[in-house]
């Protein structure tokens, strides 16, 4: 993995500040005169948490928009490079808590992929980790598993490089299946528990896949 430089952590970390300075100063404008009693401490705390994760969400996308992600290979030093580690340090600061967690309902989630860029269709929902949601395109009615996990980066050594993910309608990917960058799947086809499609696979209209790596178990 390459190293975060310090410009990358100075621009997150003055970007994190900023979000925190919004959460704290909206609760205290909104709660700052409750009367002082036992919950007030967990009513302040709770809305802090709340506002900072939303404004966090608001000032993500508004980085997606004035720096998007560019796939590909990113040259060492490259603007590329610099958003993407910028980006993963989005994630493994603030929003990894949320992803990874087995707190939040499943239907909640979905709206935190939406909140994060991911484009989800109808009826499709997530009980496993897309961990780069702005390159993350599913379509209708689609169940990812349990612990199942999506990345669209892949980091081999000093090797850095992103590329999307794209899956069809009605499509199932089992619990703790593994989805690596620049795979397609076509509808209705079923990737099975466990499985590990690695990064390049195309797996056709209504095919089974699984075992590791991923090979075709059945054809349409």
């Amino acid at each position: 993995m390459r190293k975060i430089t310090m410009i990358q952590a100075a621009v997150f970390s003055i970007i994190f500040f900023i979000i925190i300075a919004l959460g704290t100063s909206t609760t205290g404008l909104l709660l700052g005169r409750l009367p002082l009693g036992d919950f007030r401490g967990v009513a302040l705390v709770a809305t802090a948490i709340t506002l900072i994760y939303l404004y966090a969400f608001f000032v993500y996308r508004i980085f997606l928009i004035l720096m998007p992600l560019e796939t590909g290979e990113l040259e060492p030093g490259s603007r590329a490079e610099f958003v993407a580690q910028v980006n993963f340090l989005f994630y493994l600061m603030i929003f990894n808590s949320l992803i990874r967690t087995h707190f939040l309902p499943i239907p909640l989630l979905r709206f935190v992929y939406l909140a994060l860029g991911a484009r989800l269709g109808r009826d499709t929902y997530s009980a496993g980790a897309i961990l780069d949601p702005p390159l993350t395109v599913i379509g209708d009615c689609c169940i990812i598993g349990h612990d199942a996990v999506l990345f669209a980066h892949a980091i081999e050594g000093s090797h850095f490089a992103l590329h999307r993910i794209q899956i069809g309608n009605n499509v199932t990917i089992g619990g703790m299946a593994t989805i690596m960058p620049d795979v397609v799947i076509d509808d209705g086809a079923i990737v099975s528990a466990g499985a590990v499609v690695i990064k390049g696979t195309r797996i056709g209209t209504g095919e089974i896949w699984g075992g590791v790596p991923a090979r075709r178990l059945k054809p349409h």
